[in-house]
């Protein structure tokens, strides 16, 4: 199967299937979501995701290793996701 959610930067077989059970099938639903949205997403149909795959999915989106996103991108990542979770659960 030619997945085009694997061919991203971070992205591999479970979390690809995450998005897809969602409704993202390729980077230009993701990128029309943004990461925050999709983590979200994923989250709310109960699969037990990591804060990881939020950075997986920002680096996904940079086209870059989530290892290397700015320590300032991530917190804003986790301001955002917080500021939308209700009663900052996340």
């Amino acid at each position: 199967m030619n997945d085009e959610l694997q061919h991203l930067k971070n992205l591999g077989k479970t979390s690809a299937q995450w998005l897809h059970a969602v409704g993202i099938h390729s980077a230009s639903d993701l990128r029309r979501l943004g990461a925050v949205d999709a983590y979200r997403a994923v989250r709310t149909r109960g699969f037990r995701a990591s804060k990881v795959l939020l950075y997986a999915i920002e680096g996904a989106l940079m086209d870059v290793h989530w290892n290397d996103i700015p320590t300032e991108r991530k917190e804003a990542l986790n301001r955002q996701l917080e500021a939308l979770s209700p009663r900052n659960k996340n």
